[in-house]
């Protein structure tokens, strides 16, 4: 029986569904970044050229617009998206207008809280982009448009087509990929073929979503709800990503501690000292850092100090 797991961390909330042992869907919450679903205040801030709102801190787009207020004027609304950053700093969250009373989010799950096991091996999926299966692998690049995901391997065409549907599927639901996706596939000639790949897309794909069928170039788009940035974007960020990550690692440590990593991402803990004494608390000891350029960005680790 599937159970979420949710994991209190320090930067960022994370919830992962476990079936057997196995993650097959997570979810992030960045402190910080107002989440979907919650309702606030706001003010409108500008109507050209596109309608925006100040509310928490923070601003939101309306793309569904503000008709009937004047710049200036008091709103409620609630959050579609939350602001994704990363690579996209631009990016703000959207919202809508809503007739109900301020409000937080609803939780990032429901579940018992404690430690996800696996969630290390989940997060090199997102470093790398890069997904195996048994025949082939998926590459998956997120991008301003949408995110793609290529499927290569050495099966057969027709084999490797339903092979990465089921794994590109899989991998949507654990690295909670929303928004606009497109899938190459190898092409496929046979129609009948490409409605085999298209039935198990149909299968075991996480819902809702709204997908094409596979055209003659072995072309699939699909678009599902994006309420938060995937793993897959987060990882984009690499230092925030690095740190938060490394973060993890060290809670498991107790005593004090030295963090050691590459310098932007003791940069990052640097400029977040509340990350690091929340740290302290939980491992019941000093946190200091130590920058080293001569490690990757993700091999950092906690030593004692």
């Amino acid at each position: 029986m599937a159970e979420w797991i949710v994991e209190d961390g320090i930067g960022e909330t994370r919830a992962a569904l476990v079936e057997a042992g196995e993650i097959v869907a997570a979810r992030v919450r960045r402190d910080g970044v107002t989440p979907a679903g919650t309702i606030l205040e706001a003010r409108l801030a500008a109507v050209a050229p596109r309608v925006m709102v100040e509310a928490g801190g923070e601003q939101f787009l309306l793309p569904r617009g503000g008709s009937g207020i004047s710049e200036g004027g008091r709103l409620v609304v609630e959050v579609t998206r939350e602001a994704l950053g990363g690579r996209e700093p631009w990016k703000r969250g959207l919202a809508r207008l809503i007739d109900a009373e301020p409000c937080e989010a609803p939780p990032l799950a429901e579940g018992p809280h404690g430690r996800i096991e696996g969630w290390d091996e989940l997060l090199e999926e997102a470093r790398s982009g890069i997904i195996r299966f048994d025949g082939g692998e998926l590459r998956i690049e997120p991008t301003a448009a949408m995110t793609t995901i290529d499927v290569d391997g050495w099966l057969v065409p027709g084999k490797l087509a339903q092979m990465g549907a089921w794994a590109a599927a899989r991998a949507i639901a654990r690295l909670d990929i929303g928004g606009s996706i497109g899938i190459d596939f190898p092409t496929l000639k046979a129609k009948n073929e490409r409605g085999e790949v298209d039935s198990i897309l149909e299968t075991y794909l996480p819902r809702p979503f709204e997908r094409t069928a596979m055209n003659g170039f072995g072309f699939v788009q699909i678009v599902r709800p994006r309420p938060r940035a995937s793993l897959v974007e987060l990882a984009a960020d690499r230092d925030q990503f690095e740190a938060r990550a490394l973060l993890r690692r060290a809670e498991a440590e107790v005593g004090a501690r030295r963090l050691v990593a590459h310098p932007r991402v003791i940069a990052v803990l640097e400029a977040r000292p509340e990350w690091l004494d929340v740290l302290a608390r939980r491992i019941g000891g000093a946190v200091s850092l130590r920058g080293d350029a001569s490690f990757a960005i993700s091999g950092g680790h906690a030593e004692q100090a």
